[in-house]
C-alpha cells in the first residue's frame, strides 16, 4: 500500500520521455519540463529486438549513461526519476523506482529488488481488477489509460472516466491517467480522480515545453 509519503509525490505533471520525439535534445527537454513544474519523471526508451550483441551493449550503455543523467538532472528538482519496465537499469542508476506494464514482470521482485521505499506503478489499462491486484500486492500507484486517443499508442484500448471515478471511491492508492491527455481534457481526468496525468506527445511535441507543463500543472491548482 501507497505510504503519505509515496502518495504525496505522485502527484501533477507525470512527464514520460520518448526517445523518438526526444533524440537529441533529452536533458534540455526534461530540464524545460521540471521548469514547468513537472512532478515525476519518466524515462522510457525501448531497446529494438533483433539488434546483435554488440548493437545490444552499445543501447544498454546508451540507456544507462542518458538514465543517470537523468536521475542528477531531477536530483537537483528534487523530483522523483522512473525508469519503465527495467528493474535492472534502475536498480543500477539509484532512480527512486520503476513503472511496470502488466507484462513486465513481477511487483513482488521489483519490490524484493529495489526496496521498500521505491516508487512502484503498475499500468492497470481499463480494469479496476487488475488495480486492486496491484494495491494488493503493493503497488505505490496505479495508472489507467489511454483516456483518450493517443498518437504514442494508436490501438490502446480506450478507458471511460468512470472507471477512475470508481477505482478513486475503492482504492487507497494514488491514480494517474494517461493517454492523448493535453491542456484541454485534462481537467475532466483530474475531476474524475486523477491525481497525477502522465503525458507524452502533447508535452513534447510542443514548441515551447516549459510553458506547456506550467499548463498541466495549472490544472492541479484550479479553484
Amino acid at each position: 500500500m501507497a505510504t503519505t509519503n509515496t502518495m504525496s509525490r505522485i502527484q501533477g505533471l507525470y512527464a514520460i520521455t520518448d526517445s523518438g520525439l526526444l533524440q537529441g535534445k533529452l536533458l534540455p527537454a526534461v530540464a524545460a519540463a521540471l521548469q514547468g513544474g513537472a512532478q515525476i519523471i519518466q524515462y522510457r526508451d525501448k531497446i529494438a529486438i533483433g539488434l546483435s550483441a554488440d548493437a545490444n551493449q552499445r543501447e544498454q550503455q546508451r540507456r544507462h549513461d542518458e538514465a543517470t543523467a537523468l536521475l542528477a538532472l531531477c536530483r537537483q528538482h528534487h523530483i522523483p526519476l522512473l525508469i519503465n519496465d527495467d528493474v535492472a537499469l534502475a536498480q543500477a542508476i539509484g532512480a527512486d523506482g520503476v513503472h511496470l506494464g502488466q507484462g513486465d514482470g513481477s511487483l513482488f521482485a521489483a519490490r524484493a529488488r529495489l526496496g521498500a521505499n521505491a516508487i512502484i506503478g503498475v499500468t492497470c489499462h481499463d480494469r479496476l481488477d487488475f488495480a486492486k491486484i496491484a494495491a494488493r500486492d503493493g503497488a505505490s500507484y496505479v495508472a489507467f489509460g489511454a483516456m483518450f486517443a493517443s498518437d504514442t499508442k494508436p490501438l490502446a484500448q480506450s478507458c471511460p472516466l468512470s472507471t477512475l471515478t470508481e477505482a478513486r471511491a475503492q482504492l487507497p492508492l494514488p491514480l494517474v491517467a494517461i493517454g492523448g491527455i493535453t491542456p484541454d481534457n485534462a481537467a475532466s481526468v483530474i475531476d474524475a480522480g486523477a491525481q497525477a496525468v502522465a503525458v507524452i506527445a502533447s508535452l513534447w511535441q510542443t514548441p515551447d515545453i516549459r510553458a506547456r507543463a506550467q499548463q498541466f500543472s495549472q490544472e492541479f491548482v484550479r479553484t
